[in-house]
């Protein structure tokens, strides 16, 4: 699946409509985390090194299809302009009067971030006019929001209807060639680690995966204690989906049926549900009873998962080994993003996504020791399981 890349089009003189993901945490005015937006600046610098205008859409939370002054992107150009180290011109509208003018005065080399897409009902309905009248501040789009590239937006698809060229940017390509060769030819050993509260969530990768015949399939979060009621096993107060037990043991037999060692947790932190504040302790997946609640793998499990790795030339990992947010049941997290990185510095090309995943990752200072992490949280799950992602597909082919 190959499409055409910012770099296969003339940007000199060019206004080009850049869709971004900008959606990042803003706390009384200010930026409080610029990841996204660091991810953003190698597609705006070539776009400025090229001669062309970097015009830049994105949302930002959910508004109601109306302006709403607690999700203006003003502090994000702001944020922009100090990484970049020039100003960053901003328009109090996405479209209109107010965009096209603020269009027009930006100077080649120039850069201008439009006001939050989702002010207007028309962005997330794709709809054609609103589609129309964001063309009309571009001679050419690129996508680089792959973590919205599931959705089917005006910003993200609909625009590219009434464009002449439409291509991916740096992040962008980045991602589809390294999800694309995980999908397609991953090397081997192939190890794959979900976690995360549902079976549902997960469910059409974790089928993509049987299919593709990964060879270890590692199962964390409070998604394991559906696949430990459908055993018969005692899961307690622990969160468990009832409708996804037939399904869980669907899957361990497509699993073993394949010849994937699918591995669930051994051990677990548990709480008593009447004293949750002082009865946290670790015990075998055997011992539970009726009121206690699993929150996160045991250091056993940590181990055995760590012992998976080794070896393995491939590894994805999305989703949380428990109830991240909440210490101490982040520690279960952080182990697997320790044995990720050990792993990666042994030979292993490693993806990891998914919020608390990355999160983790970097809360333990190992972003430089990971191959790729991906800025697609659903995106990403969409892409392994083998959806078409339509922000992905409107783009013009290579």
């Amino acid at each position: 699946m190959k499409k055409k890349s910012i770099r296969d089009l003339n940007l000199n003189g060019k206004r080009v409509f850049v869709r971004v993901d900008f959606n990042v945490p803003i706390k009384e005015g200010e930026v409080t985390d610029d990841t996204r937006i660091r991810g953003a600046l190698p597609t705006i610098r070539y776009i400025i090194e090229n001669g062309g205008k970097a015009i830049l859409a994105s949302h930002l939370g959910r508004p109601a299809g109306e302006p709403d002054p607690a999700f203006s992107l003003r502090p994000v150009a702001a944020k922009l302009g100090e990484l970049l180290g020039k100003k960053v011109a901003f328009a109090e509208d996405c479209v209109g009067e107010k965009a096209e003018s603020a269009v027009q005065m930006l100077e080649e080399g120039g850069v201008l971030l439009l006001e939050n897409v989702r002010f207007h009902v028309g962005e997330k309905k794709n709809d054609a006019d609103f589609s129309m009248a964001l063309s009309r501040l571009a001679d050419v789009y690129v996508n680089d929001a792959f973590g919205t590239a599931h959705r089917a937006h005006a910003s993200t698809a609909g625009i590219t209807e009434f464009v002449d060229e439409a291509a991916a940017g740096l992040l962008m390509e980045k991602e589809l060639d390294v999800l694309g060769k995980v999908v397609e030819s991953p090397e081997r050993p192939f190890v794959a680690i979900l976690g995360g509260a549902k079976v549902s969530d997960k469910l059409p990768v974790i089928k993509s995966l049987i299919e593709k015949k990964v060879d270890k399939l590692l199962i964390g979060g409070a998604m394991a204690y559906t696949f430990f009621k459908a055993m018969g096993y005692t899961v307690g107060k622990s969160l468990v989906e009832d409708d996804m037990l037939e399904t869980a043991l669907e899957i361990k037999k497509s699993a073993e049926d394949a010849g994937i060692t699918l591995l669930l947790p051994t051990d677990h932190q548990v709480v008593d549900s009447f004293d949750p504040l002082n009865s946290r302790r670790i015990i075998p997946i055997d011992f539970m009873n009726a009121g206690l609640v699993g929150l996160d793998i045991g250091t056993e499990t940590s181990a055995i998962y760590k012992k998976a790795l080794e070896g393995a030339k491939t590894i994805i990992w999305n989703g949380p080994m428990g109830m991240f947010e909440e210490k101490p049941f982040d520690e279960g997290t952080i182990a697997i993003a320790n044995a990720v990185a050990e792993a990666t510095d042994e030979g292993a090309f490693s993806v990891v996504g998914g919020g608390d995943s990355v999160a983790a990752i970097n809360e333990a200072g190992l972003a430089d020791r990971v191959s790729h992490i991906s800025t697609g949280g659903g995106a990403t799950l969409e892409f392994l399981s083998g959806e078409e992602l339509p922000g992905v597909a409107a783009l013009d082919d290579a």
